[in-house]
């Protein structure tokens, strides 16, 4: 990727971002929520963080959580969130494009929620990173949007990945990961407007074998 389109890239979430005081709801991911509730809290890290849900939450767990994202404003939000919340101790915040750059360590939780985007994002250099930094024993949780929900505004017939397209890109080693879960689960959500709905979310967990 060249300067400017990165500059493109970051532009798109600044002014995605600019739209409104607040984009997300503020609720933890589900699927985060279930996952790491059911491990020993350690060390977290959240890809594409945006306003710092998950790292907070991760926090309030136990957890020592770092997220990573391209949109400073997000960050800023994420910042004075966990300053609010007294968890700044437990939490950190970076501004990074994941497509040229990744943060350094293992961790015991690594979690690439929605990474999605209709701007340029490298997933399978993303992807490759993310296995590496988990640590022995430590697991990788891989949620994509299986669907487009009914709100959804797509201009043109958009591909959503597939479960056994993301496991073919990481193509990780059976004798070093085990598959704790792999495949598309239901969601119930509301949409912008208020509209119910049950979203297709496909659910990759995977773990570094302890001895691999």
């Amino acid at each position: 990727m060249n300067t400017h389109d990165e500059q493109d890239v970051k532009a798109h979430w600044e002014a995605r971002y600019g739209e409104r005081d607040r984009v997300w709801s503020g609720r933890v991911n589900p699927w985060v929520a279930e996952v790491a509730g059911s491990l020993p809290p350690g060390r977290a890290l959240d890809l594409g963080c945006g306003e710092g849900a998950d790292v907070l939450w991760l926090a309030e767990n136990g957890w020592r959580a770092l997220g990573v994202d391209i949109s400073e404003t997000a960050l800023h939000r994420a910042t004075d969130e966990a300053a609010q919340r007294d968890l700044r101790d437990r939490t950190a915040f970076v501004q990074m494009n994941l497509s040229e750059d990744f943060p350094e360590g293992t961790f015991d939780l690594v979690s690439a929620q929605f990474l999605q985007s209709m701007v340029q994002l490298d997933r399978e250099r993303i992807f490759a990173a993310s296995a590496r930094a988990v640590a022995p024993g430590g697991v990788l949780i891989i949620v994509d949007h299986g669907a487009a929900p009914p709100w959804a505004n797509l201009k043109h017939d958009h591909e959503f990945p597939t479960v056994e397209g993301v496991l073919a890109q990481i193509d990780l080693d059976p004798g070093q990961w085990e598959t704790l879960r792999a495949a598309p689960v239901e969601r119930d959500a509301v949409g912008p407007d208020g509209q119910q709905a049950v979203l297709i979310d496909n659910l990759i967990v995977l773990r570094r074998r302890a001895d691999g």
